[in-house]
């Protein structure tokens, strides 16, 4: 009986390989599916040593003709690790509510992606939903096709959309999925542009900062020892110009420390204790706390809402929801829900117990939980905290100029102040010189 060596890819997006004794391809693709993979290649054995001979013939070709002259043209394609693979948040909520317009209207899935295929700018993106098209006419389902792009299509897209052809409601799923984006990605553009202004000051302080202590400062250093001959200076003056002298003469040393802590810092919170400290931190922060809580629990309702309406088993979308969560706090307190869900309990509990969302949400899912009707609630709940979002924003923004502006005039007005006394000391001494003369 033949031999057929399969790749797959699991529920998680985690690739699986392994060999199938059954007579046909036919009979493999039905085998593996029935293990509960997505397969995304299977060769017979004995076959599969003969295309690699060939490949390497077609290479020695290409390898030949590249040397034979100015005339012969080559296809080149460089491929660099971490720069393909993967589609912008933007450009695949575009794609998701296109798809979702065009079933809507009674277009044929397959036909809606090739006319996308056509349209789309993006190459990555091109090129998969080439291959998604492809999956389809080979008898794959669209959700097995998703599965085997896990960098592209996360878990949440390809369990909405598995449970869409189930239900039999493919298109009211893609519309729910499509919209769900446009509010994700709606909440961080916005999140985004009001850090951009406290950011951007942050930039110009660190710049002026620099430029005074390298190149101004050093010059008023020389300027006082021909003014006060040998006259000790203010403490305050001293301690800038120390500042001043330390950063000019050890500026590759200075900029390698704060590299070096930035680098630690980053190394720190890719561990567990460190990442749960600062998303801790994130949630108790002054001005943004707020912002980043209310962005979490409306993440977290909105997630939930839509998987569960769309007909994704509870735990499943709970697993999915902890995944998304995006902090380590909140995903805990998923965990713990999960766990409570699974023991038959109610989901209230533990989200209380987890003092990160506030009393109105449990109260919320607590009547929606009772009454049967937890998705449409949580789909509410997230809709005002959308809102709430706005006015977050609108609120930390209008903070944080004044803010940002008084830091900034603290720093150089400290400066400009600590330059200055020298001279107010001189001119003491001047006006003091001129009394003792006049008397």
């Amino acid at each position: 009986m033949p031999k057929f060596s399969y790749v797959a890819m699991d529920s998680r997006g985690k690739e699986t390989k392994g060999t199938l004794d059954v007579a046909t391809q036919n009979e493999a693709i039905t085998r593996v599916k029935e293990m509960g993979f997505f397969p995304t290649k299977i060769v017979e054995v004995d076959k599969e040593k003969p295309d690699k001979a060939s490949k390497d013939k077609k290479k020695a070709a290409v390898a030949k003709g590249k040397g034979k002259g100015k005339g012969m043209n080559a296809n080149i394609s460089i491929k660099i690790p971490g720069l393909s693979g993967r589609v912008k948040s933007k450009v695949l909520t575009t794609f998701t509510r296109q798809l979702a317009t065009l079933v809507d209207a009674g277009l044929p899935l397959l036909r809606g992606l090739r006319v996308l295929e056509k349209q789309e700018k993006n190459p990555t993106l091109r090129g998969i939903i080439g291959d998604l098209g492809a999956s389809i006419e080979g008898g794959s389902t669209f959700s097995e096709g998703l599965a085997q792009h896990p960098k592209v299509f996360n878990r949440l897209y390809i369990n909405m959309v598995k449970a869409g052809e189930l239900g039999g409601v493919l298109e009211v799923v893609l519309n729910r999925l499509a919209e769900f984006m446009e509010k994700a990605q709606k909440i961080k553009g916005k999140v985004i542009a009001a850090m951009f202004y406290p950011v951007a000051v942050l930039v110009v302080a660190v710049v002026i900062m620099a430029i005074l202590m390298v190149y101004v400062i050093p010059q008023f250093e020389t300027v006082f020892a021909g003014m006060l001959e040998g006259a000790q200076l203010p403490a305050f003056t001293r301690l800038v110009l120390g500042i001043s002298r330390a950063i000019k003469d050890h500026f590759l040393v200075t900029l390698g420390g704060i590299i070096a802590v930035i680098i630690i810092f980053m190394l720190t919170i890719r561990t567990k204790p460190g990442r749960r400290v600062w998303d801790k931190f994130k949630l108790k922060m002054p001005v943004v706390g707020p912002v980043i809580s209310k962005v979490a629990i409306a993440r977290f309702t909105r997630t939930l809402g839509t998987l569960v309406s769309s007909g994704v088993p509870i735990l499943q979308a709970l697993n999915i929801v902890k995944e998304t969560a995006g902090n380590v706090i909140v995903a805990n307190a998923v965990m713990a829900v999960h766990e409570s869900v699974k023991e038959g309990e109610t989901i209230t509990a533990p989200l209380e117990a987890s003092r990160v969302f506030p009393p109105m949400v449990i109260s919320m899912v607590d009547v929606g939980e009772q009454t049967g009707a937890l998705p449409e609630m949580l789909l509410k709940i997230a809709d005002n905290y959308d809102e709430e979002v706005d006015n977050a924003v609108s609120a930390m923004t209008s903070l944080l100029e004044p803010i940002m502006i008084v830091f900034l005039a603290v720093v150089v007005g400290s400066i400009v102040i600590a330059m200055f006394l020298p001279l107010i000391a001189l001119m003491n001494g001047i006006d003091s010189t001129d009394k003792k003369s006049g008397d």
